[in-house]
């Protein structure tokens, strides 16, 4: 037990700590409707590290995470510029979302074949390396969410109020298309860090899971925030539990464990919809 504690120690404070900022993320990601956004600009992203590769930098040097974040802000560009009010769409904009994925992933695939180590590089952005992380690291990305959250917070009327009301905000003549630029921006700062250390499948986990377990049973906010921790801070526990007792991949099987734990809550929130529609004055069945 206490050689558990000692290895997964950092790895558990790593996912609270990208559960604290990407489980509010993703409450503005599921209200947007704008589901795979995160494996967008993780794609962009990845693109910008594997194309620093091409200039002989190290991808977790200072320049490759400048060349991966402006990528993740061209990104972020694109899918501010495409926003439209949902009554004036042509293409819904998980179609624009879609296609930035699929071109970044082509032409990283393709930067990788002429790139030193590309084919390591690939790996890393899909798996990370959450388990091998030391405490410096975490304290450096600590420090940038938390300027992150910073602003989110003196800017969360307008955030919060785009993503979960954009009507009003389009009455209140915002320019929205600038309002979701700085969102989108920020959120790339936050998948640039993530993505190295915990790789594209447990960051968009960490974004998407949670929230989906929260709004299953409140779409108030700061509801949907405890819940969205609560439901991490148990999936990553035993996801780490379990990857140091049966020596399995860490991230993989955390994404795994999230699977469940959406299941369970799915099964709660049928249960207690059941229980309201059976009682006197509940909704009936049929």
């Amino acid at each position: 037990m206490s050689d558990m504690l000692q290895v997964m120690a950092a790895p558990f404070a790593a996912c609270m700590v990208l559960v604290a900022m990407l489980a509010y993320l993703g409450i503005h990601i599921i209200a947007r409707e704008v589901i795979f956004v995160d494996l967008s600009l993780a794609q962009m992203a990845a693109l910008g590290s594997t194309c620093s590769l091409l200039f002989g930098l190290d991808s977790n040097s200072p320049q490759g995470y400048a060349f991966a974040l402006a990528f993740a802000l061209l990104g972020a560009f694109i899918f501010a510029a495409t926003r439209m009010r949902r009554e004036r769409r042509r293409v819904p904009q998980e179609a624009i979302i879609g296609i930035v994925y699929v071109v970044a992933t082509a032409a990283v695939i393709l930067v990788a074949d002429r790139a030193p180590q590309g084919a390591e590089a690939i790996k890393e952005v899909m798996v990370g390396s959450i388990l091998w992380i030391t405490w410096p690291s975490i304290l450096k990305m600590l420090l940038v969410y938390i300027g992150v959250g910073i602003v989110h917070w003196f800017l969360r009327r307008q955030f919060l109020t785009i993503s979960l009301n954009e009507d009003e905000a389009e009455r209140q003549g915002w320019r929205v298309r600038w309002w979701d630029f700085l969102f989108y921006a920020t959120f790339g700062v936050v998948i640039t860090v993530a993505v190295p250390i915990a790789g594209v499948l447990l960051v968009f986990t960490f974004l998407v899971v949670p929230a989906v377990v929260a709004f299953l049973f409140t779409r108030r906010t700061i509801s949907l925030m405890t819940i969205s921790w609560a439901a991490s801070a148990i999936a990553s526990a035993i996801g780490l539990a379990a990857s140091f007792r049966f020596d399995l991949p860490t991230g993989p099987l955390i994404v795994c464990v999230f699977g469940l734990v959406l299941l369970a809550a799915g099964g709660v929130r049928r249960w207690l919809t059941a229980r309201e529609t059976s009682q006197p004055g509940g909704l009936n069945p049929g």
